[in-house]
């Protein structure tokens, strides 16, 4: 997603403003991010295969197929919801720009800082109310209504995870607009510890 001010190319890793204190957990969300786009890619063919399985043999073999649409579903939830932090990363997901051409660059910066703190505060009461759900389901053996009946609780568990990992990720990410924001605002001539700041 482009910001129509930021050149740069979109690539994961650790952005060069977040602050020292939280490169350790940037690194760590790196790691568990291209694993968690690893699982999404077998969740993604498991649930391909499955599916392909249950049309041919509802058709072709006339057998009942009471599992196979909610395998796939739990698949998909998985890889939707334990990917979207890899997406973040990358600053990919749909974003509208319209205001963007119109705003100085310095008022860009403060809009993407606020649009990346109230995603936070969104994602994290996501991630709550989904450890919620998942809590009263494993709590409750809460099952699906179906004749297979899985426990509720896996797919809970999955947003619950996917979105614990996205809000850290959107935290991290704040930090380092922040962090951006206030080297952008020092004066030219500011010090730190007798040395210049770089621009």
């Amino acid at each position: 997603m482009s910001h129509g001010f930021e050149l740069k190319p979109a690539i994961a890793g650790v952005d060069p403003d977040t602050p020292a204190l939280l490169q350790p957990l940037a690194r760590l969300l790196h790691l568990v991010n291209q694993a968690m786009v690893a699982l999404g890619m077998v969740a993604l063919l498991v649930a391909s295969c499955v599916l392909t399985y249950s049309v041919v043999s509802r058709y072709v073999m006339r057998a009942s197929t009471d599992w196979q649409d909610e395998a796939a579903v739990f698949c998909l939830v998985g890889a939707t919801f334990l990917c979207g932090a890899f997406v973040q990363q990358l600053r990919g997901h749909v974003g509208i720009e319209a205001m963007a051409g119109l705003l100085p660059r310095s008022l860009n910066r403060l809009r993407l800082a606020l649009v990346d703190l109230m995603c936070t505060a969104f994602c994290s009461f996501f991630a709550w109310k989904s450890w919620t759900l998942f809590h009263e389901a494993w709590a409750e053996g809460q099952t699906t209504s179906s004749s297979w009946a899985p426990p509720l609780w896996i797919p809970y568990g999955l947003m619950g995870l996917g979105m614990t990992l996205l809000s850290l990720q959107l935290a991290v990410q704040l930090a380092a607009r922040l962090n951006g924001l206030f080297k952008a605002a020092a004066p030219v001539g500011a010090t730190s510890h007798g040395t210049e700041v770089p621009r």
